[in-house]
């Protein structure tokens, strides 16, 4: 896993492995991702059937739960149904726009 820590975010890609290792070494790292903003590049590593992004909904969960943001760079084309649940982005650009967009709204209170 290639880690990019900002100010606003970090930034994860893996390094290569399956889906399910990969999210295997992201729970590991749960003090390190818990408290921040989070952006997971898996566009160039996976290729995955869309659908299997689903095993990436506790982590989800859990940053919404902490006040944190987490989004999901993936290029492929993608269903409607799994983006009410997760923040899926095609670029980089788009995913530091969410977090942005989500602090806004945590610091209106939304």
């Amino acid at each position: 896993m290639k880690i990019t820590k900002t100010d606003n975010y970090l930034l994860i890609k893996p390094n290569g492995g399956s889906i399910t290792e990969f999210v295997e070494k992201l729970i590991k790292e749960e003090k390190l991702i818990k408290e921040n903003n989070l952006i997971l590049d898996i566009s160039e590593k996976f290729n995955t059937d869309f659908l299997n992004l689903n095993v990436f909904l506790p982590l989800n969960k859990q940053h919404k739960q902490n006040g944190t943001s987490f989004v999901i760079i993936f290029n492929n084309a993608f269903e409607e149904d799994l983006l009410d649940e997760l923040d899926i982005v095609p670029t980089l650009t788009e995913a530091i726009d969410i977090i942005e967009m989500d602090n806004i709204s945590r610091d209106l209170g939304f």
